[in-house]
């Protein structure tokens, strides 16, 4: 980390964060705050289950979901927008389960006649900080292909295994709606070219990370690239989709699907107390041990773990304050 990447930029460094979810939401809450960068957040549009399914099966959109928690967590007022969009309607009929920040973002991309549009519209009302990109504008579907040849479709039903035994998955791969292909949304490609830094993770690498890195032309674009790209690996394993894991086996996954070497690896070293450790195991997930990573990259181990709430998850300002040091070398930078 010696060799910071800021060292002879005059500019500000361009991060470029890839993922969904909750994963991205900590980490772009914790980037937000750091000085000498701008962002540009690629956003997974798999999503399929809760009020972003509805909206995306009753009225035909993209779904909002992910892109809603990114636009959340680069606003100044993230706290009081969360409070606001996140609330769920509860009397009408319709409206009964999404929220409200579903809502706006579908109703702002009807209006102006494009999701991006839309997302760009919200993110004006709510200040934010950083550009954030659907990475794809096509309707597709995410499918999962197990170990035993079966095949899972939907995001949400790969997220949320049935019963107690489930074979892992194989490969995942998208189906189109409405076209013979699925293309990357013309701005994500822009926003790779001109990357000094590339974040994956952290967040469920089967329905989060990799469902960016399958959509054509990304794999193609982050292997013609020369920024580094690290992973944040996770912090526990998800019954599954990486049962087992160790950090080495979310790295050669990460690279199988890349094309490419990562350049490092940012993994949490403090195991949470085994109170907590328990109540994850209930739900099949353990944590990720460091293990004997012989990957070829530069692995950064640190603690990074918040546990408020009895989530297990990264801490926003720890893992922020890890950026900051491999992009400008200076643990006093902010």
């Amino acid at each position: 980390m010696e060799d910071n990447i800021a060292k002879a930029k005059k500019k500000p460094v361009h991060v470029v964060t890839i993922g969904g979810g909750s994963g991205q939401y900590a980490l772009l809450s914790g980037l937000k705050h750091l000085k000498g960068i701008r962002i540009s957040a690629i956003v997974s549009m798999m999503d399929s289950g809760g009020s972003t399914g509805r909206l995306r099966d009753e009225l035909g959109t993209l779904p909002p979901g992910d892109i809603l928690k990114c636009v959340l967590a680069l606003s100044p007022h993230q706290e009081t927008a969360r409070f606001i969009f996140q609330k769920r309607f509860t009397k009408d009929r319709r409206l009964k389960g999404h929220n409200a920040g579903n809502m706006l973002l579908t109703m702002l991309s009807r209006y102006t006649g494009s999701f991006p549009a839309g997302v760009q519209a919200l993110a004006e009302i709510l200040d934010v900080r950083g550009e954030i990109l659907p990475v794809t504008i096509d309707q597709a579907t995410l499918v999962a292909e197990l170990t035993d040849g079966s095949r899972i479709y939907g995001e949400s039903a790969i997220d949320t295994p049935r019963g107690h035994q489930r074979e892992t998955i194989r490969d995942v791969f998208l189906v189109p709606h409405h076209s013979d292909a699925i293309t990357v949304y013309p701005p994500v490609l822009k926003a790779i070219a001109d990357a000094d830094l590339i974040i994956l993770g952290p967040g469920d690498l089967f329905t989060s990370i990799i469902p960016n890195l399958i959509v054509p032309g990304l794999r193609e674009k982050l292997g013609a690239v020369s920024a580094p790209i690290y992973h944040v690996v996770n912090i526990m394993t998800k019954f599954g989709e990486t049962n087992h894991f160790q950090a080495c086996d979310f790295i050669s996954t990460i690279e199988g699907f890349t094309g490419r070497k990562i350049s490092g690896a940012i993994v949490n070293t403090r195991r949470p107390e085994d109170r907590l450790l328990n109540l994850y195991r209930k739900q099949k997930a353990d944590f990720v041990d460091v293990g004997f990573p012989d990957t070829g990259c530069e692995v950064i181990l640190e603690d990074l773990l918040e546990t408020s709430g009895d989530v297990i998850r990264h801490d926003s300002e720890k893992l922020a304050g890890l950026i900051s040091r491999i992009i400008f070398g200076d643990p006093s930078h902010d």
